[in-house]
């Protein structure tokens, strides 16, 4: 059990892509969006979290007044429409989150552009209308492509600006870089359509292949990101959330989506280069899942890390269930206990707020008993 002195990272990720944490639903009043916002706040204050992760960028659109993107349609049901009366959710967030004692992380995504579950027509200021050039359509989804300068050039601008305006302790992007990969209708896997942006950087004297391509990209752009957020705040936490696996066999036992491959997210280097100031792998998975075991892979994880980066895994409270449709409480309370035990990790983020929120299967009321029975400093 630890004491007041413990120093460990509580995250909790707060999801608005599709309203899964906040606001429960679009369109609601101002009013009622802040008083579920202060609800959630008290409630991960109680809980003695000490970091929230809070989506402020879920499809080339914002949750606060920009002038590179239009306002996301989570808030009203469509997408451009500024709140009524107007309210600044991002500022409203930071606000309530210090003054609980808690750090806020700006979660960006920087290259989803419309995902499936979109309720209304693009505004006149998303990029798939004004730069449609730089958007190409993949399954039902619609993402910007990573190998055009100009994607790469308008994603940190977005990053930046929020930094320069806003009080963030942090600048988090998740698992999503290029996308996970869609099937046409007769299962077979559809090559996510980079041709062009390929063809320039071929034609320009690029000898890389298109597989090596796509990871150059990604890491040419997490290396930016960190550097020109030091550039402007050097306090603020760089962190990403990759993909609990970097490549099946790593460690032997190990089975599974290859991340490496199929979404050209090569996350050690990020973490053994020092592009990150923290690494949340998704360890989804439970503890005795021997071809994805939990201590497993976290084992693997800190050993990667050489570089001064943060480990703070993530770990899947939204897996909690009733008896036999999810996990039980109890196995993210020894999930956090086994992350506490393992050399090289300083804490953890849980996915996500809702099954806090709601008390699912009594994991808050495990959570407050036992792990985080205690505050926390941060690390």
């Amino acid at each position: 059990m630890p004491d007041a002195t413990c120093r460990e990272f509580r995250g909790v990720w707060v999801a608005t892509v599709s309203n899964i944490d906040w606001p429960s639903a679009p369109g609601l009043p101002a009013a009622r969006q802040k008083q579920e916002l202060v609800f959630l706040f008290d409630t991960l204050a109680a809980l003695h979290a000490n970091a929230v992760i809070f989506q402020v960028r879920p499809a080339a659109d914002a949750l606060y007044p920009s002038v590179l993107e239009p306002w996301s349609e989570v808030l009203s049901g469509t997408q451009g429409v500024a709140p009524e009366p107007f309210w600044d959710p991002l500022a409203f967030a930071i606000a309530e989150a210090h003054a609980r004692g808690m750090e806020l992380h700006a979660w960006f995504n920087p290259y989803r552009a419309r995902p499936s579950s979109s309720l209304s027509r693009a505004a006149p200021g998303h990029v798939s209308r004004s730069r449609p050039d730089l958007v190409r359509a993949y399954g039902k989804q619609l993402w910007l492509d990573p190998g055009e300068e100009d994607v790469v050039a308008h994603a940190l601008a977005v990053v930046l600006d929020v930094l320069k305006r806003y009080d963030v302790d942090g600048v988090h992007l998740d698992d999503y870089f290029y996308p996970y990969p869609e099937k046409d209708a007769a299962g077979n896997v559809l090559e996510f359509p980079d041709a062009p942006s390929f063809g320039k950087y071929v034609a320009s004297g690029g000898a890389l292949g298109r597989e090596d391509w796509r990871r150059w990209n990604v890491n040419r752009f997490v290396k930016r990101l960190h550097e020109e957020v030091k550039a402007v705040k050097p306090k603020v936490r760089v962190g990403i959330s990759p993909f609990g696996i970097w490549r099946p066999g790593r460690p032997a036992q190990v089975r599974g989506f290859d991340a490496f491959e199929e979404i050209s997210a090569d996350a050690r280097t990020w973490i053994q280069r020092g592009w990150v100031d923290y690494l949340a792998p998704q360890l989804y998975w439970p503890i005795e899942q021997k071809e994805q075991s939990f201590p497993a892979l976290l084992a693997w994880w800190a050993a990667q890390g050489s570089s001064g980066s943060a480990l703070w895994p993530g770990i899947a409270a939204s897996r909690v269930g009733e008896e036999g449709k999810g996990w039980p409480a109890k196995e993210i309370v020894e999930q956090i206990r086994r992350t506490r035990a393992q050399p090289g990790s300083t804490g953890h983020i849980l996915f996500s707020a809702r099954a806090l929120l709601e008390n699912r299967a009594g994991l808050a009321t495990e959570l407050l008993k036992d792990v985080w029975a205690e505050p926390a400093s941060l690390p």
